[in-house]
C-alpha cells in the first residue's frame, strides 16, 4: 500500500467514525424493512416524521430571535445577509436569497446565497467542493465583507468544512456570524457568534439530510429573512408592501395589497399607483396619508422605508 493510499484510507476511517457520532447519520433498525411496506404506510411514516420538525425548531426560537435582531440591526446600516453552504444546505440558502428581491424589493446584492462549487452546484454535484474551507474563504473575499454584513453557515451535520470555513473567515473580518446545523455541539455552532442547532434526530433514510434536516433549515431560513424584512419595514402588518411587480400576477397582487391596506376603490388605487410609478408602499401612503407621490417618497425616505412611521409623519 502506497503512503497516499494509506493516508486516504486513514482519512476515510476517521470521517466514517466522525459521521457515526452524528445524530443525523444514525441508523434506525426499526425502519430496516420500510421497503416492504405499502406506499401509503411509508407516506404515513414520512408525514409523522416531518410533523416533529416544527417542535424541534421551537426549542431554538430564543436563539433564532436573537440572531434576527442582530441581522436586522446590521442590515439597517446597509449590511448584507449572506448564506453559505454545500449541497442541500447551500441550495436552500440560494433559494431563500433568490426569493427576497421579488418579495421584498431588495437588491440582489443585499441577500446573497453562496453554494460550494458555484452556481452549477445548484443542479449538479461538484465533487470535493464542500470539503474546502479555502473555497469558502475565496468566495467570501469576492464579496469584500464589512462588519455590517452577516454570514450564515448552513450545514445539517454542522461539520461541513465549506460552511465552517465561511463562518470562521467572516468572524475574523468582524462580520456577524450565524451557524445553523442539525446536530448538537457542532463545530459550526461553536465557530459562530449565534449557534442555532435544530436537532431533528435520525432520518427516515439513513443520512439523507435533505429530509427532516432540510425541512428544519428551510423553516429557520424563512424566519431569518422574513422577520428581518419585517423589522426593516418591508411589510405593513402582514402585507408585502415592498413587493416588486415584475409580472402580471405580481401586478394584480400589488393592487390587492393596496386595496387591503386602504379599502380604496379600484379607481383610487390606479390613480395612486400611477402617481407613484407602481410603488405599492408609496401608493398606500398617498391614500392613507392624503399626500402626493413626491411627498410620499420623501416621507418614506425620512422614515427609512417604514410605512407606519411615514404615515405618522404625514398625519402628525
Amino acid at each position: 500500500m502506497t503512503s497516499s493510499t494509506a493516508d486516504a484510507s486513514s482519512n476515510h476511517h476517521s470521517l466514517r467514525a466522525e459521521l457515526e457520532m452524528l445524530t443525523t447519520e444514525a441508523f434506525r433498525p426499526e425502519l430496516s424493512q420500510i421497503d416492504r411496506l405499502s406506499t401509503l404506510e411509508i407516506a404515513k411514516i414520512m408525514n409523522a416524521e416531518d410533523a416533529t420538525v416544527p417542535t424541534a425548531v421551537a426549542t431554538q426560537l430564543p436563539r433564532i430571535a436573537a440572531a434576527i435582531d442582530a441581522v436586522a440591526e446590521r442590515m439597517s446600516r446597509g449590511g448584507r445577509l449572506i448564506y453559505a453552504g454545500a449541497g442541500t444546505a447551500g441550495r436552500l440558502g440560494v433559494l431563500d436569497a433568490s426569493e427576497c428581491p421579488p418579495t421584498f424589493n431588495t437588491d440582489p446584492s443585499e441577500v446573497v446565497g453562496l453554494i460550494a462549487g458555484g452556481p452549477s452546484a445548484m443542479v449538479t454535484s461538484v465533487e470535493g467542493a464542500e470539503d474546502s474551507k479555502e473555497l469558502a474563504e475565496a468566495d467570501l473575499k469576492e464579496l469584500s465583507l464589512t462588519p455590517d454584513d452577516t454570514v450564515v453557515g448552513v450545514s445539517a451535520s454542522g461539520r461541513t468544512p465549506y460552511a465552517v470555513g465561511a463562518v470562521e473567515h467572516a468572524r475574523a473580518r468582524g462580520a456577524l456570524t450565524i451557524g445553523l446545523s442539525c446536530n448538537a455541539h457542532s463545530a459550526l455552532a461553536a465557530a459562530a457568534e449565534h449557534g442555532i442547532e435544530i436537532v431533528v434526530g435520525p432520518e427516515l433514510l439513513t443520512g439523507s439530510t435533505r429530509l427532516k434536516a432540510g425541512t428544519a433549515q428551510k423553516l429557520v431560513l424563512n424566519m431569518l429573512s422574513t422577520i428581518t424584512m419585517i423589522r426593516l419595514g418591508k411589510t405593513y402588518g402582514n402585507l408585502m408592501v415592498d413587493v416588486r411587480a415584475s409580472n402580471e400576477k405580481l401586478r394584480a397582487r400589488s393592487r390587492r395589497i393596496v386595496a387591503l391596506a386602504t379599502g380604496a376603490s379600484d379607481e383610487e388605487i390606479e390613480q395612486a399607483l400611477a402617481a407613484t410609478d407602481g410603488e405599492v408602499k408609496n401608493a398606500i401612503l398617498t391614500i392613507l396619508g392624503g399626500v402626493d407621490g413626491a411627498t410620499a417618497a420623501r416621507l418614506l425616505e425620512e422614515s427609512d422605508g417604514h410605512l407606519r412611521a411615514a404615515l405618522a409623519a404625514s398625519t402628525g
